[in-house]
């Protein structure tokens, strides 16, 4: 009798590469490496992330732990993985951060919330009608671990703090704002 562990099952992952020949082939060889079967890959090159990438959905079949090895290699490959797997990112919620976010590197902003966080950024939206000299906003949707959506609040608010920005929360835990 098999464990429920070793079960093939199917997982979606979404990825952000950079636009340069070899780039997929890049992101797809470490789901070969660690035993990924490939379904499906949705690779649109005329659509592209807030930071000017190309997203691409990769369908695939592993075991679960060979999931996880697949999604820690892509990371470690420097694949910038976006979301991977419904269960491991299972809550979401939508922030508004107000105030001089370009000149405070949004870049920046986002990286430390990600390495703050287990949260992933997966849609961010910016607003700066008087310019990027002056305050801006971003509407950024993340998705997070089930049960820590306090933590990465608690995450935002620091990076907010230290930077001179305004935060505007959901009105509920997991919730849009």
């Amino acid at each position: 009798m098999s464990d429920s562990t070793d079960e093939v099952r199917s997982y979606t992952v979404r990825l952000e590469l950079v636009d340069e020949p070899g780039e997929l082939l890049r992101a797809l060889e470490p789901i070969a490496n660690n035993g990924g079967n490939l379904l499906s890959i949705f690779h649109e090159r005329g659509n592209v992330t807030p930071r000017g990438h190309i997203p691409v959905e990769v369908d695939l079949e592993a075991t679960p732990e060979r999931f996880d090895d697949i999604v820690d290699a892509l990371r470690d490959a420097g694949i910038n993985v976006i979301q991977a797997g419904a269960e491991q990112y299972s809550e979401a919620l939508t922030i508004i951060l107000t105030g001089h976010l370009v000149n405070t590197d949004l870049s920046d902003t986002l990286s430390r919330i990600h390495e703050s966080t287990d949260a992933t950024v997966t849609d961010l939206s910016l607003s700066a009608p008087e310019g990027t000299d002056d305050a801006s906003s971003a509407r950024i949707r993340l998705a997070t671990e089930e049960g820590a959506v306090t933590e990465t609040m608690s995450a935002i608010r620091t990076v907010a703090d230290d930077k001179d920005l305004r935060v505007i929360e959901p009105l509920a835990a997991g919730g849009e704002a």
